[in-house]
């Protein structure tokens, strides 16, 4: 059995949920989903119904240093963050994750980009797909990824929610656009 140590925070963006497992952050989730959205948690909304062979145990104080990078990053104060992720994925997922990571604050990618970055240039829509099931938001920034033509698309918090935090990295031009 394994168990992650959790808290849920306040942002400026809304709640966010995070997990941590002994090596790292886990999940970094937004508590209002899209449907069909993943969750680390069956119900979101309930601690209580948990995955087989996961427990979860509000831990503030062991999240403390998760929060308080969080808090500095939201504030415009951190630009890149320092704790250990304990990413689970496919070995194509954790490819697409690991060139997220690589995206620099304030800057933005295409699916395009990624796809080419992790070597599968076609393979944009699976790049799409790895995004969608990026268990850390906002750490793994799936939301400096936009459209080929410079739009805004598909992120789990919702498109405002990604303005905003591109917003905040300043990585946000007149030319994208929902």
């Amino acid at each position: 059995m394994e168990t992650f140590r959790c808290v849920n925070m306040e942002s400026v963006i809304g709640p966010l949920f995070l997990a941590a497992s002994g090596q790292g952050l886990v999940a970094l989730e937004f508590d209002v989903r899209l449907p069909g959205q993943q969750s680390i948690r069956p119900n979101p909304r309930h601690l209580r119904e948990e995955k087989p062979g996961v427990t979860f145990e509000d831990s503030p104080r062991v999240m403390r240093p998760y929060l308080k990078e969080l808090e500095e990053y939201f504030a415009g104060n951190l630009r890149e963050f320092t704790f250990p992720l304990d990413l689970r994925g496919t070995d194509f997922q954790l490819a697409c994750w690991r060139a997220l990571l690589a995206i620099p604050y304030g800057e933005t990618r295409s699916y395009a980009d990624v796809a080419r970055a992790v070597g599968k240039p076609n393979a944009f829509r699976a790049v799409g797909m790895a995004n969608n099931r990026n268990p850390i938001a906002i750490v793994v920034p799936c939301h400096r990824v936009i459209a080929s033509d410079g739009t805004l698309c598909g992120y789990g918090g919702g498109l405002d929610v990604k303005r905003k935090l591109l917003e905040l990295e300043g990585a946000l031009t007149g030319v994208l656009a929902a």
